[in-house]
């Protein structure tokens, strides 16, 4: 089983363009919240790379401000993301990601409550790990045919879909945060590559990734996506358990947002964020948490603002 706690609060400042679809604050609200659960830097799996299966929370939190004035009426929405997700392993040398989310979507402004809940977008990705050589002391070759040798350099390709598993809604792009919906309506591709490290008491993980982002049945196109992430952790081990604190990097890049073939001003963004954590391994179990607050941020013609997140999580590897 896998257990995920992820708290964000994102405050969102709409200027007047809003009312006329330009959608100011929808792709990184979009791309951090309720359409695919999470921001792409956030990564697949954990620190050690282990193989498993779960199930994962996802709380999330966010303000709006309701018009152009500092007065103006603010609304609040939070999110709960109930994902069942996995990795599964094919042979040594190929993978599989997968998960499926349910949405529970709720918004306060003014006295009034909305809620809307249901399945979210899925996505499986199917990876290629390729063991770099690694020279001995004496400079001979490491023969990683030998089931008690590993490789400490690792190179990762990704190449997956988002499915249009969960319902989109129109009509809600009207709000002022129109993420909130409950998935996309649109097919998506994920092309990821990274590279691990892992020795006896440093460790660093890596990965890079591109979202193209498809069309939905209402001529609503996300802006295309790059993320980064880069942790790098040390290992205390003892009897019983392994410790292994990390700092990270990570980031997102947003292309604009295209409706009827048009492209919505304002609609493209960057943001860098900083870590902080660690995971204990007890046998099969890996418990973790991550702190991570931005470091810079333009996102959106500077009408978002991204708060700091926390997560925490409860692995069973295979």
């Amino acid at each position: 089983m896998c257990f995920v706690l992820f708290f964000g609060k994102i405050k969102a400042h709409n200027g007047c363009l809003w009312p006329y679809k330009s959608h100011t604050d929808f792709g990184v609200l979009c791309d951090l919240c309720s359409c695919s659960t999470s921001s792409g830097s956030m990564g697949f799996g954990t620190l050690n790379n282990a193989n498993f299966v779960g199930l994962r929370y996802i709380y999330q939190k966010f303000e709006s401000q309701n018009g152009v004035f500092q007065n103006s009426p603010k609304s609040e929405e939070n999110f709960n993301t109930y994902q069942l997700w996995a990795q599964i392993p094919i042979n040594n040398k190929y993978y599989v990601t997968a998960n499926l989310p349910y949405q529970d979507l709720t918004r306060s402004l003014n006295e009034t409550t909305q809620n809307i809940n249901g399945v979210g977008d899925a996505n499986i990705i199917a990876w290629y790990k390729l063991p770099l050589i690694k020279k001995k002391k004496n400079n001979e070759t490491v023969d990683f045919n030998k089931t008690n040798q590993t490789a400490a350099h690792t190179l990762l390709f990704g190449l997956g879909v988002k499915l249009p598993t969960g319902k989109f809604e129109e009509a809600l792009t009207d709000n002022v945060n129109p993420g909130f919906q409950v998935g996309t309506g649109s097919f998506d591709g994920i092309f990821s590559a990274g590279y691990n490290y892992a020795g006896n008491k440093i460790g660093v993980n890596t990965l890079l990734s591109y979202y193209l982002k498809g069309e939905n049945k209402n001529e609503y196109k996300f802006g295309d996506q790059v993320s980064f992430s880069t942790n790098v952790y040390t290992v205390f081990k003892t009897k019983k358990i392994n410790i292994m604190p990390f700092l990270g990097l990570s980031g997102d890049s947003y292309s604009e947002i295209k409706q009827y073939n048009e492209t919505l001003n304002d609609t493209n963004g960057t943001i860098v964020n900083t870590s902080i954590g660690t995971e204990v391994n007890l046998k099969a179990f890996v418990l973790g948490v991550n702190f991570t607050a931005p470091i810079h941020q333009d996102l959106f013609g500077g009408n978002v603002q991204s708060k700091n997140r926390l997560a925490l999580y409860l692995n069973y590897s295979l």
